[in-house]
């Protein structure tokens, strides 16, 4: 018997989803997280599942795992000691970098930038220089180079080197040959080239996503080789580890250690995935998903079941080109702190969070603040008889106390300060849902709406209204639904050539013909990684934009369609989306920025899993009498055992379903039917 297992570590849990490829059976848990070291909850919940569910370690064969090592950092500043090896004259670089402040005007009075991750005092510049147009008009001065070089490396300290050459991404020549060089003073310390980690135009921009991937490429190479050691040991030596990438692709474990740079938004790629694997089955294409964990909350658009993914990607101040889905975040999760301001006497929420350690007050774990966690306990939303994680009990008492303090700042009642903090962080998420929805041209009403993540399906009902976009979608296993993403994911790398044409003098047969060539770069990596290449997917991209524009827009096409429509395919996709962001377009005088080819590996079968017998009654899914509070009153409701729920099954609002690893809130005037996937479906009574 084959399996899979998910792995998505979170700010306050580590997820596991174990996957019977043949059966889709499934067994799911949740460990509190380990920030000193997540592979400690890796491990620690690998035991767990294993034990639990019953099965032999050695029977796992696939391991895909969400990290955030690259993204924490960055964000902690803890990365490798990065030397940087420019062309001479441009040292500056990064020093000079893009005239953007954040907060608009008003941000240069009192925006402090952060320290390079390449200092000034570990640059050289190397003597080269490659044309516009890729011929060499300098050649690369080797024997200055090997002396800079080497007073580089006797300073000592340096982590991780970085090599961008002026116009390298049209011809690597010099930084490949610099790589030859320094690996001979440098020994085993890893080198990233611009050439191959991002091969494109903007100087700042590939000096920046190249550095970046030094900077995070020895930490990240450390945690998976740490990882994939302590794995095979724990589930035998032909466990596969696969790492999730930005874009929500996977990527070996080879692959992640040497472009880190794509990992930085792995652990919300997760969640997409897996509400794209469940909603896409259930003929749902359209949704908007908010994932609400312990310490945020990410929201995303798919349309057509495929998630919109940007060019770059943003980690604080960093911004690197890199691709990765389009999820929007919120400081608003279930351990976000209420507080209440002296100056202004108003009740706020978050961004600051209890995260995993001391967490909510009704842990017991030492966290005596009020959160969003504690609210829904007070309110009865998450009732005190009902186990987080399957395994941590919840204490009411404690949340009360945490509470109160907010309705004694404010001068109210216990239960409105409970309700005035969740409509509070409901209407943050809401913001964020209109982010992506909105203020891109879209409207919410011709979406479902997703919600997931362990504290998701508390708010789900709550942000439908907000949003009215229906049905409300929770999936089977929301709270690791980012695992079940990681699980059902496939390896992916892509391939990239700067093109900067006008799409009116490239023929046809040009253009195909470049597309097959990245195609085979493309698929070098999942050769390299033992995927033949008769199990290799192929789609294509291509950056567009109006002549004399500063910015571009991605359309996606595949082979059929560019042999039936010619490059007349891409600007009628660009005209296209350019009127749904902008409302006008032009129709002439496209260029063509870049062009890309992404290689996929054949995703494996994997069989649908049914839950529930059909001849159970409503009544014997109940599992006992409850009540909660909501808008000023409180209702008597019934707690329903999702597990043994089935299709057709209608449960009516005001009620609760509960499962292992997330809790669902049916508000009055609604109700939740189970559909043939097994998501529960939340609308409006007629």
């Amino acid at each position: 018997m084959a399996y899979r297992l998910g792995v998505d570590v979170g700010g306050t849990f580590t997820d596991f989803l174990l996957m019977n490829e043949k059966t889709g059976e499934t067994h799911t848990a949740k460990v509190p997280s380990t920030p000193e070291d997540s592979s400690i909850g890796v491990l620690n919940g690998v035991g767990r599942i294993c034990e639990e569910s019953g099965i032999d370690p050695n029977e796992i064969k696939l391991v895909m795992h969400g990290t955030t090592v690259a993204t924490n950092a960055v964000l902690t500043g803890k990365g490798a000691t990065v030397g940087l090896v420019t062309t001479s004259g441009y040292e500056d670089t990064l020093q000079v970098a893009r005239s953007y402040c954040p907060g608009g005007l008003g941000g240069w009075v009192s925006y402090v930038k952060n320290p390079l991750l390449a200092p000034l005092e570990l640059t050289i510049g190397a003597r080269e220089r490659i044309a516009a147009d890729g011929t060499v008009v300098e050649p690369l001065d080797e024997e200055k180079l090997r002396q800079d070089l080497e007073a580089l490396h006797a300073k000592g300290g340096i982590q991780a080197l970085t090599i961008c050459f002026i116009n390298a991404y049209l011809n690597g020549e010099h930084e490949r040959r610099a790589r030859q060089i320094a690996a001979e003073i440098f020994g085993d310390t890893p080198v990233s080239i611009s050439c191959e980690v991002v091969p494109e135009m903007q100087e700042y921009e590939r000096t920046e996503t190249t550095v970046v991937n030094s900077y995070v490429r020895p930490e990240v190479a450390r945690y998976v080789r740490n990882l994939q050691t302590a794995l095979e040991d724990r589930l035998g030596d032909d466990t596969q580890l696969s790492i999730l990438r930005s874009d929500g692709g996977l990527a070996s474990a080879r692959a992640s250690a040497e472009s880190p740079v794509n990992l930085l938004m792995s652990g919300p790629a997760g969640g997409v995935a897996g509400a794209i694997y469940f909603c896409s089955r259930a003929g749902f294409s359209d949704i908007l998903t908010f994932d609400m964990g312990g310490t945020s909350t990410d929201v995303a658009l798919i349309q057509d079941s495929r998630a919109s993914v940007r060019r770059e990607t943003i980690v604080g101040d960093v911004r690197v080109r890199a691709p990765s889905v389009d999820v929007r975040t919120v400081g608003a999760g279930g351990g976000s702190i209420a507080f209440v301001p002296e100056l202004t006497r108003a009740l706020r929420v978050g961004p600051e969070s209890a995260g995993a350690v001391p967490g909510p007050a009704c842990y017991m774990k030492g966290g005596d603040q009020p959160t969003v966690c504690d609210a829904n306990v007070v309110l009865g939303y998450l009732p005190s008889d009902v186990q987080l994680g399957g395994k941590m009990e919840i204490n009411r008492d404690a949340s009360v106390k945490a509470v109160q303090q907010v309705a004694d700042a404010m001068g109210i009642e216990l239960m409105e300060a409970a309700e005035g903090i969740i409509k509070i962080v409901n209407e943050s998420m809401f913001g964020a849902l209109r982010l992506v929805s909105v203020e891109q041209g879209y409207d919410p009403r011709d979406f479902a709406l997703v919600g997931f993540g362990g504290a998701g399906p508390l708010h789900a009902n709550a942000l439908g209204i907000l949003s009215n976009a229906w049905p409300v979608i929770v999936p089977p296993g929301p709270g690791v639904l980012c695992a079940y993403g990681d699980a059902t994911t496939q390896v992916q790398d892509e391939a990239a050539r700067t093109y900067l044409t006008i799409a009116t003098d490239i023929s046809d047969e040009q253009l195909h013909a470049d597309l097959k060539e990245l195609q085979l770069r493309a698929g070098e990596s999942l050769l390299a990684d033992g995927i033949p290449l008769e199990e290799h997917e192929v789609t294509y991209q291509a950056d567009l934009r109006y002549a004399g524009q500063a910015f571009q827009i991605t359309v996606d096409f595949t082979e059929a369609d560019l042999a039936e429509r010619g490059i007349k395919l891409l600007t009628d996709q660009f005209d296209a989306e350019h009127e749904q962001l902008f409302t006008f377009k032009l129709g002439d005088g496209h260029e063509i920025l870049m062009i890309r080819a992404v290689a996929k590996a054949r995703a494996r079968t994997i069989a649908e899993l049914r839950v529930g017998k059909a001849e159970t009654t409503l009544e014997d899914c109940k599992i006992h009498d409850s009540r909660f509070y909501y808008e000023g009153q409180w209702y008597d409701i019934a707690i329903y055992d999702r597990g043994r729920l089935h299709e057709g099954l209608v449960v009516p609002g005001p009620a609760i379903i509960g499962e292992m690893d997330s809790t669902t809130v049916v508000l009055p005037g609604y109700d939740a039917q189970v559909d043939a996937i097994g998501n529960l479906l939340i609308n409006p009574v007629a």
